[in-house]
């Protein structure tokens, strides 16, 4: 099974919109010019070509179907160097402060929350051109436990927490008429206007 990327396969080329499985939405309803792909699209276009040319120059070079967790986690790896997000070391004075009030020699690295976007855009990708989700390299165990992993080692080293914001539960409503003045109801009608018909 190739499921080397292509920029001309559905999903990948121009004006394609969308392709694979998440192409439904994407046909326009006047038969008019194509629409653009989303964000998301495109971003996981440009991310699958990316990974694509990483394995084409891997030495050796690989194909998708030979690829594995090890070699996501090598390229994620690869990617740090590129990275943006200072992450200070153990010995730094400022490791664990979230705004450092001078500069330091720390390295830059990829962010969590950007690799773990990246992997979940790949993870798509890799199924939407053919790829089956019980073979997915992106959904490796190895793979999740090197993002944890990341995610833990920055937030304790910038300093930052990186727990889910936990959503407000509606709050249930309150019929028995003496209520919580938290609650907001709609305000009443406005009053009939002078000498209107009942």
């Amino acid at each position: 099974m190739d499921l080397s990327p292509n920029p001309e396969s559905p999903g990948g080329g121009r004006g394609g919109g969308g392709g694979g499985s998440s192409g439904g939405a994407s046909s326009s309803a006047g038969g008019g010019t194509p629409q653009m792909p989303s964000r998301y699209e495109a971003q996981k276009r440009r991310d699958w070509n990316t990974f694509g040319q990483y394995l084409r120059n891997h030495r050796p070079p690989l194909n998708l179907a030979q690829c594995s967790g090890a070699h996501v986690l090598e390229f994620l790896r690869y990617l740090d160097q590129f990275g943006k997000t200072k992450v200070h070391t153990a010995a730094c004075p400022f490791y664990g402060h979230p705004n450092p009030p001078a500069p330091c020699p720390c390295p830059l690295r990829q962010a969590w929350g950007s690799l773990d976007a990246l992997v979940g855009r790949l993870r798509a990708a890799f199924e939407e051109n053919g790829g089956r989700p019980e073979s997915n390299p992106f959904a490796a165990r190895a793979v999740r436990l090197f993002l944890r992993e990341v995610r833990e080692h920055q937030a304790r080293a910038r300093g930052v927490s990186y727990e889910k914001k936990k959503r407000k539960k509606p709050a249930p409503v309150d019929t028995s008429g003496g209520g919580h003045p938290h609650h907001h109801h709609p305000p009443p009608p406005p009053p009939p206007a002078a000498g209107a018909a009942c």
